[in-house]
């Protein structure tokens, strides 16, 4: 593991300015650049351990705050350790925040980090690397399907809403993938009911995308978030090996 240097910066959009964290090897060395999207909790304390242990890897990471239009991280106030169960109004507020991110605004921005990533002097040259968690998992799809020429390989975890009838769902985007895709579902995942993770795959399949999507056995939905009641250190950890491995046969 590398000695990390994680630092705040601010992304120029269409729309405004993205907060974000960026974390790098501390060497400074240009590194394979790793786009990092948030959960519906938002850039916090966690997410940013996370962006640090990728970094020690060896990658460039950059995790925006992906809500940025309604203002900078935290855009919700949350406890240090989160209980969804004991404060029902949570996502009471988290929902109308979350909705506010279409998929035309989520491309919108894609472009924007893909563009600070291809100008800073801390990423390598060449595509990037996507991974998402939660609703993240959705903005990665978005991204890899509307920006195939700049991801190289893709990750999402205990995602959401992949595969639904809505016209905007992810799973539509599959023929514009080139990107490998590794996705690792939460088997105890409402958001993810057994006839998403089927028309998922079969979408993918169908368009030819290379990709492996596994269904972690005992894992609720938010398996990563160690700061909530939902982590599972098991899931997480494999989560870890699944990624890392995406990254090494990529870069």
């Amino acid at each position: 593991m590398s000695d990390v240097q994680g630092s705040a910066v601010d992304i120029p959009t269409e729309d405004g300015v993205a907060d974000a964290y960026l974390a790098h090897p501390a060497d400074g060395r240009p590194r394979p650049a790793v786009l990092f999207y948030q959960d519906a909790y938002g850039l916090r304390p966690h997410l940013r351990s996370m962006a640090d242990r990728l970094a020690g890897a060896g990658y460039t990471v950059l995790v925006p705050n992906v809500f940025y239009r309604l203002g900078r991280a935290p855009v919700v106030d949350l406890p240090g350790f989160i209980d969804p169960g004991a404060d029902p109004s949570l996502w009471e507020r988290l929902g109308p925040v979350v909705s506010s991110l279409t998929p035309e605004l989520a491309e919108r921005d894609a472009g924007a980090y893909l563009r600070w990533l291809a100008g800073s002097p801390l990423a390598a040259d060449g595509p990037v690397a996507l991974t998402g968690y939660c609703m993240g998992a959705r903005l990665v799809l978005w991204t890899a399907a509307a920006h195939p020429d700049r991801v190289a390989a893709a990750a999402g975890f205990h995602g959401g809403r992949l595969a639904t009838d809505d016209p905007g769902s992810p799973h539509l985007g599959a023929p514009a993938i080139t990107a490998e895709l590794y996705f690792g579902h939460a088997d105890d995942d409402p958001s993810l009911p057994p006839e998403q993770v089927a028309r998922f795959e079969e979408a993918l399949s169908a368009a030819g995308v290379r990709h492996t999507c596994e269904v972690y056995a005992g894992a609720p939905h938010g398996y990563t978030q160690a700061d909530t009641t939902a982590y599972r250190r098991e899931a997480d950890e494999r989560h870890w090996s699944a990624l890392l491995d995406l990254l090494e046969r990529t870069f």
